[in-house]
């Protein structure tokens, strides 16, 4: 049995609105931690992130690079981003999901932490196909990471050879994965991540 490995935000749900409160609460977290605006800070983001050496391009790269720390951010993300206001059950992703859980074990990777992520799961109302939901919180070592990588294929139990990973951001989700030798799958939107069950059929 191969086990599927699936990033969440992006992914399983595509919702800009969402990842519009993610950005702005990023940006007054800056903003605070710097004595700027908003504006100014969503500048600074923008900079930080175009410094692969620095961010590696990633929201959460940048801010640490600008001086802020994982754990606040995403404390403030927590008390910021509302999904219960946003999103609602898909059920062609429910379908989805479950017919691939038939066949193969269902994971979540995700730079998001674990009360949010639980919280957008069970607004989407998904939570319960997958076995485990691996987050930020359990190293504080966001994608891509090569040691919290190979520490989730450890503690699931697959080689890369067993293991697909889907998400929406090669360069963050896919191109790590990839370079151990799994499998990888792309989807940018809902229609995409639905093909999945045809490619595995």
């Amino acid at each position: 049995m191969w086990a599927i490995v699936f990033d969440l935000d992006g992914t399983l749900y595509v919702d800009d609105r969402l990842g519009e409160e993610v950005h702005q609460s990023a940006c007054r977290y800056v903003a605070d931690l710097r004595g700027i605006s908003p504006d100014q800070a969503q500048d600074e983001l923008q900079r930080a992130r175009s410094c692969p050496s620095d961010s590696g391009g990633t929201l959460s790269r940048a801010v640490v690079a600008l001086g802020g720390t994982l754990q606040e951010l995403h404390r403030r993300f927590s008390e910021d981003i509302h999904p219960e206001q946003l999103l609602a059950p898909d059920p062609r992703v429910q379908r989805l999901l479950e017919h691939l859980g038939e066949r193969y074990e269902l994971y979540v990777y995700t730079n998001n932490n674990r009360s949010l992520s639980g919280r957008i799961m069970a607004q989407l109302a998904i939570r319960g196909y997958f076995k485990e939901v691996f987050t930020i919180e359990d190293s504080w070592r966001p994608k891509p990471d090569r040691a919290v990588l190979t520490g989730i294929l450890e503690s699931i139990g697959r080689t890369p050879g067993e293991t697909l990973f889907v998400g929406d951001r090669y360069q963050v989700d896919l191109e790590l994965p990839q370079s151990l030798g799994c499998a990888i799958l792309e989807t940018r939107t809902i229609e995409e991540l639905l093909t999945l069950g045809q490619l595995l059929d």
